[in-house]
C-alpha cells in the first residue's frame, strides 16, 4: 500500500469569499485562521497519473466526489465559478471541470457505482 493523499490546498485572493463559495457548493466546515482556512471534507484522497502529450502544459486538478456532476456543476456557477469543462463521461464515471471566483481549476468526479 502506498502513501495516500492527505492534503490539498487551494490558493485564493479572498479567504473569506473562497470560504463561502466552498462550504456552501460542497457542504465542507471550513475552520478560518489568520491567513488560511482548514478544510474538513470528511472523506479519503484518492488519485491517479496522466501521461502528458509533448503539447501538453503540466498540471495538478483536484477532484471533489460529488452526487451529481451537472448539479454541481451548475451551482458553482451559480456561486460565482465557472465551468470550463461539461460533464464528460468516462469510464470509471462523470466528471466536469469548474474555476473558482479566484481561477483555479477544480475536477467535480461521480464514481460508476459498477466501478467502485
Amino acid at each position: 500500500m502506498g502513501n495516500p493523499i492527505c492534503h490539498f490546498e487551494i490558493g485564493c485572493r479572498d479567504l473569506a469569499r473562497s470560504s463561502e463559495f466552498y462550504s456552501k457548493l460542497f457542504d465542507w466546515q471550513i475552520n478560518q485562521q489568520q491567513s488560511a482556512g482548514w478544510i474538513r471534507t470528511g472523506e479519503d484522497i484518492g488519485g491517479h497519473l496522466k501521461q502528458l502529450r509533448d503539447d501538453q502544459r503540466n498540471y495538478v486538478a483536484v477532484y471533489i466526489a460529488v452526487d451529481d456532476v451537472q448539479a454541481s456543476l451548475d451551482k458553482a456557477v451559480a456561486l460565482g465559478g465557472k465551468a470550463l469543462l461539461p460533464v464528460t463521461n468516462i469510464l470509471s464515471g462523470q466528471c466536469s471541470w469548474i474555476a473558482d471566483p479566484d481561477g483555479n481549476v477544480i475536477g467535480l468526479f461521480k464514481e460508476t457505482p459498477d466501478t467502485a
